[in-house]
């Protein structure tokens, strides 16, 4: 587990920020990603919006 989130650009699909996750937590990526759409379906599309704010966010 490593101590800051960094963005993983180089696994990731679209901005890294799932793949960053993943890899702060030590978790699957694909879970992560899962995650986000189950949230983005269920939150009426709010997880775009935090989605967004975290690749805007991180380094």
């Amino acid at each position: 587990m490593s101590t800051r989130f960094r963005l993983d650009r180089a696994n990731g699909k679209f901005l890294g920020v799932c793949a960053g996750i993943a890899a702060h937590f030590g978790w699957d990526p694909m879970l992560v990603r899962a995650g986000f759409v189950i949230g983005t379906l269920a939150g009426f599309g709010s997880a775009i919006l935090i989605y967004i704010a975290i690749a805007l966010i991180a380094d």
